[in-house]
């Protein structure tokens, strides 16, 4: 059973307070986020997420980013650091193994807090041009490298029992600006950006969830791909993602208007649910009145998506460790 509003929310702390539970109660949310500020313990994290379960009376879904590098929400001493992506790939002697290795590893760890989604694979092609707050999340520089380990990570997850989220669609490599301050524009050809930037999500349309890009390409509009009628036909059609799409997180500067205004947008230019990651009351009260119930088409793909959400595979957590210090080490008996 999926949730019946369009949305997945964060919440403001560590412990869930009585009036958010009351919120997601009647407003029954997808799913939820975490943020570091959500996150002290190993025991405090699982209280937290069978309590924002607890509050929809049933299993949603628990998100978190946990790419690694600057991008990881779980740190020292609790949890394993990792690397940025982009020096895994460069540095391993394989390295779609040793992105599977890792992301087996971070599963693991995910299902043990009770949370059972990432918001990875990363699937956006870098370049010189692209900006430093994406760059080294990316796993290359041209589509099947980027295809391959992202293939790898997604693998690796639902090994794990956690649903990977692909991201950004249909491609975040070329923008030059950070999106949670500005609006980035892309001005490649349709024909350079179906050949690079949208081949790795192509070969990736199989997964289960995906994110938005909160980029404009000037190739077919004017409006940031989140609210762009035309852009989510590019990415069911074109690309061919038949899941569960999400929208970046709407706070992000790159978007205009109130958040109700984004919000709209952005279901109606075609996007499942809204996400909103901040845990303010009084804005995910407004996202809640925005964006509405989930329609039968977001149903049917949250059930699909919840579906592929299985049980762990049985797996030797410190024989994965050895191994990845093997293909890292360029030990190829390690």
């Amino acid at each position: 059973m999926t949730g019946r509003l369009a949305a997945i929310f964060g919440c403001a702390g560590p412990v869930l307070g009585a009036d958010e539970a009351a919120f997601f109660r009647d407003a029954d949310p997808f799913g939820f986020i975490l943020f570091a500020r959500n996150v002290d313990t190993p025991a405090q994290v699982r209280r937290l997420t069978a309590d924002l379960r607890a509050a929809v009376g049933r299993d949603a879904p628990v998100l978190i980013d946990q790419e690694g590098g600057r991008v990881q929400r779980l740190r020292a001493p609790h949890w394993r650091e990792w690397a940025p992506p982009l020096d895994t790939v460069a540095q391993s002697r394989d390295p779609a193994r040793a992105m599977w290795v890792r992301s087996r590893i971070i599963a693991h760890e995910l299902r043990g807090l009770g949370v059972d989604a990432n918001c990875a694979p990363c699937a956006d092609v870098a370049s010189d041009a692209t900006h430093p707050f994406l760059k080294n999340r990316c796993y290359g520089t041209d589509a099947a490298t980027v295809a391959a380990m992202a293939l790898a990570v997604a693998e690796g997850h639902l090994s794990g029992g956690v649903l990977p989220v692909v991201k950004h669609l249909p491609g975040h490599g070329r923008a030059t600006a950070d999106t949670h301050h500005d609006l980035p524009t892309v001005t490649a050809s349709r024909a350079e950006l179906a050949a690079t930037d949208f081949a790795p999500f192509k070969a990736l349309n199989h997964l289960p969830m995906a994110m938005t890009a909160h980029i404009v390409f000037s190739a077919y509009d004017d409006r940031p791909a989140t609210q762009s009628t035309e852009m989510i036909r590019v990415i069911r059609e074109e690309i061919g993602f038949e899941g569960l799409l999400m929208t970046d997180d709407l706070n992000m500067q790159a978007l205009r208007g109130t958040l109700a205004e984004r919000t709209a947008a952005s279901v109606a230019a075609g996007c499942d649910l809204a996400l909103h990651c901040k845990g303010d009351m009084a804005e995910m009260e407004a996202v809640a009145a925005a964006c509405g119930e989930q329609g039968e088409a977001t149903r049917q793909r949250a059930e699909r998506a919840l579906a592929m959400r299985s049980a762990p595979d049985p797996v030797d957590i410190q024989a994965l460790e050895a191994e990845f210090r093997g293909l890292m080490s360029g030990d190829a008996d390690a």
